[in-house]
């Protein structure tokens, strides 16, 4: 599982048999393509320019879900579909997905049965992959669940069960996975450049190796494009000529303490003033709160809220909650990039809620495999599709896809979630291991947070970690729970990872420095 030993793995395969799937991309979907072609037997290679789950994929609202408000639009297909998915990776990931209860709120008279009518077809589009049944509520049931629910003109509520998940626990347990099928799978590993022969098909790839400085040509069957946000980029390597396929959205979330829900339900808001739907979920002891959606048009890695998103999240959700949020309580905001899959009219008047998270798979001339759009509910079958395409455009030799009832690494039944290393599933004992091989290492890195030196070494040694941002961001999610508090564990975790990657002072100091950069971002001063 360490860096060092998949990168040797790549340049061992220069002098073997050419890779029968390179695929480029460490987010949802990429790593989701690296599980469904190394289970099916095939030779994988996954190669990722940041850290894996970097950008978009660790920035969404954590929910498993069929997608309510598409269902208001009448996409019924996507719906059915999302759901499926969604009984799919509870079944195979159950330690990292649980069924979590959703209330809507009635102010009026109308809105009980008309939301009691459509979330029971949500209910009947889930069949057998359901998580439970919607159920109309009383005032008094809707507070005694949601205690700090905004009580004025409340009429009652009605209740529905949906998915939520730890986004980037979930990469990172795919990338196992894909590794534990015999796949290579390599973060810090940057496609600069495109391979074809003389016929102008695609052969292989040039890959920068961001660590240690060195390039290295590998050659292919197949290549796919699974780069979110970023798939131009790459098409435009394939073709200048292309047609961008990505019409990217901005979704801010802020992140309050659990109390401004007062209770473990999730509230859900089905029309804001932009029209969009907005959440209040529990998550790691906090309460995640958003999302917007305005359109952007630069596709960085760290993007950054802006005020007039962070506002309106906080006087959306204050209309809805008896204890308002204020800034002041605000302990990390958060923004990502949706690779929403463009229109291909009219994309510039298009407006980013109207455009569907349905996903799109675009087959060039060149053999260059490009997958867009979706959602990480989705991302099993977007993989499935992927393959599928490939063997029939590259005529490969077809090997059935066996996801579906594939366990993902770490699987382990009814988690006991009072204790936080529950993230690791069935890796939490070799945890407990480490803690009391060195007694040094249950120490915790924050009086705030429940996190432990044995994390971090086991980030690096189990994990990929390669950087401090690694770690707080998407390894232990501290980042995400309190952006401040994180800032302060940054010297004790650069210190065990200098130790565990044999860097020095000028690295531990240079690695806090990065960290303080970007964390500084993710709360209001």
């Amino acid at each position: 599982m360490k860096r060092a030993y998949q990168i040797n793995q790549l340049k061992k395969s220069n002098s073997g048999t050419p890779w029968d799937f390179i695929i480029i991309g460490g987010g949802a979907t990429g790593l989701g393509i690296a599980v469904d072609a190394a289970s099916r037997g095939y030779k994988t290679v996954l190669l990722e320019q940041a850290d894996f789950a970097k950008a978009t994929s660790s920035r969404s609202t954590k929910l498993v879900h069929g997608g309510v408000r598409y269902l208001q639009k009448g996409d019924v297909a996507l719906v059915r579909e999302a759901l499926r998915e969604r009984g799919y990776l509870n079944r195979n990931a159950p330690h990292l997905v649980k069924n979590q209860r959703f209330i809507i709120g009635n102010y009026k008279w109308w809105e009980k049965p008309f939301y009691t009518i459509g979330l029971t077809l949500y209910d009947i589009l889930a069949g057998r992959m359901g998580l439970g049944h919607s159920l109309p509520m009383s005032k008094k049931e809707v507070i005694r669940h949601i205690p700090k629910i905004e009580q004025n003109k409340l009429k009652g509520g009605v209740s529905y069960q949906d998915g939520q998940f730890d986004d980037s626990r979930l990469a990172i347990n795919l990338m196992q996975t894909a590794i534990s099928y015999g796949a290579t799978v390599v973060n810090y590993a940057k496609v600069s450049k495109l391979t074809k022969n003389d016929q102008g098909k695609i052969t292989g790839v040039i890959v920068d190796n961001l660590i240690e400085g060195d390039s290295i040509e590998l050659t292919g069957n197949c290549i796919v494009n699974a780069t979110g946000i970023f798939v131009d980029d790459i098409i435009k390597m394939d073709n200048p000529e292309g047609k961008p396929m990505v019409r990217p959205s901005q979704g801010v979330h802020v992140v309050v303490d659990k109390s401004f829900l007062g209770g473990d339900d999730a509230i859900m808001i089905p029309k804001t003033s932009d029209g969009r739907v907005m959440f209040g979920v529990p998550w790691h002891n906090r309460v995640i709160l958003g999302t917007t959606d305005t359109p952007v048009k630069d596709f960085v890695l760290e993007p950054k809220a802006r005020e007039e998103e962070v506002d309106f999240i906080l006087e959306t959700a204050g209309r809805y909650l008896s204890k308002k949020p204020q800034r002041k309580d605000v302990l990390c905001v958060f923004a990502g990039l949706r690779p929403l899959a463009a229109p291909q009219k009219h994309a510039e008047e298009a407006k980013t809620k109207e455009i569907s998270r349905s996903h799109k798979l675009l087959a060039s001339d060149s053999g260059l495999i490009t997958i867009t759009g979706g959602k990480w509910t989705t991302y099993r079958i977007m993989a499935e599709e992927t393959i599928d395409l490939a063997i029939k455009t590259k005529k490969l030799p077809f090997k059935p896809c066996i996801t579906r009832n594939l366990k993902i690494h770490g699987y382990q039944k009814n988690p006991d979630r009072n204790n936080h290393l529950y993230i690791y599933g069935s890796d939490q004992t070799e945890i407990t291991s480490l803690q009391k091989k060195n007694e040094s290492y249950a120490k915790k890195l924050h009086k705030n947070l429940d996190f432990t030196l044995a994390e971090v070494v086991w980030a690096v040694q189990k994990e990929m970690a390669c950087t401090v941002d690694d770690v707080l961001a998407r390894r232990v999610r501290a980042l995400y729970m309190d952006a401040k508090a994180s800032i302060e564990m940054a010297p004790i975790v650069a210190s065990i990872m200098a130790k565990e990657l044999q860097k020095d002072n000028n690295w531990e100091n240079e690695q806090v420095k990065e960290y303080t950069q970007i964390a500084n971002e993710y709360f209001l001063s």
